[in-house]
């Protein structure tokens, strides 16, 4: 991709999964990467695995204070930003009536409050400095309707919106955009489906298989990078064509 190499990238929840595929991909575009995510464990995987991220930073992405205090320790190892992949979430499978409200907040607190918290930390920045990319992580289920997740659903609807609203706001100088991925076989949905599930799954996508994070790595790097220069406020369903026939309500 075109003009990523020596960005200065901060990837949230990037101890593993999309986000982890995502630093991968940004550090072989050239990019200088900062990983920020809550699971100690994780952050000394990732260490190990990719030895030449300029950072970790322990930090959860619900808490105010902690992702200001997140954003000062980004400043001494970056010295700025470029680009942030704001992907930090969380996720449940639970009847409607069942939700309990801590589960409702939690939900909420995580995937829209704290998408909202590091957005704003790095927009402050960006529009201080020469601007930058912002790239939120919504999902089909905030396109879609989806049963037994209502309170994830209604946190990534609010991230498709807030994208838009900070796109009108933000611009020309910081460009934002949200990826809405469908189902990508991550741990977070190892542990939440079957693998007789799974398969069932694979069986009604249209292109007969589940994503991988490596593909919506480089969904992220094409949207930070120069080559997508002339877009923003957009959302980009990456699916494998899972929504196109109404999947979602089978």
């Amino acid at each position: 991709m075109r003009g990523l190499r020596g960005k200065r990238v901060l990837i949230t929840g990037g101890a593993g999964g999309i986000g982890a595929a995502t630093a991968k991909r940004f550090l072989e575009e050239g990019a200088r990467v900062v990983v920020l995510d809550c699971n100690d464990e994780g952050l000394r995987r990732i260490k190990d695995a990719l030895p030449s991220l300029s950072g970790t930073i322990n930090a959860d992405v619900s808490d105010a204070d902690a992702v200001a205090r997140a954003f000062v320790e980004l400043e001494e190892l970056l010295g700025g930003l470029d680009v942030l992949i704001n992907n930090a979430g969380i996720s449940a499978k639970r009847p409607f009536v069942d939700i309990t409200p801590e589960q409702w907040r939690r939900m909420i607190d995580v995937n829209l409050n704290g998408m909202f918290f590091v957005a704003q930390q790095a927009a402050r920045r960006m529009l201080a400095d020469d601007g930058g990319v912002i790239v939120n992580m919504g999902s089909t289920n905030g396109i879609m309707g989806y049963p037994l997740t209502a309170d994830y659903n209604a946190s990534k609807a609010g991230v498709i919106e807030l994208t838009r609203s900070m796109a009108l706001e933000l611009a020309p100088k910081v460009r934002v955009n949200v990826i809405c991925p469908g189902f990508i076989l991550t741990p977070m949905q190892e542990a939440e489906y079957t693998p007789e599930m799974m398969r069932d799954f694979e069986s009604k996508v249209p292109l007969k298989r589940l994503g991988r994070p490596e593909e919506v790595a480089a969904l992220f790097a094409f949207l930070a990078s120069d080559d997508s220069a002339f877009i923003t406020g957009a959302f980009f369903v990456i699916d494998g064509g899972e929504i196109a026939g109404g999947l979602a309500s089978r």
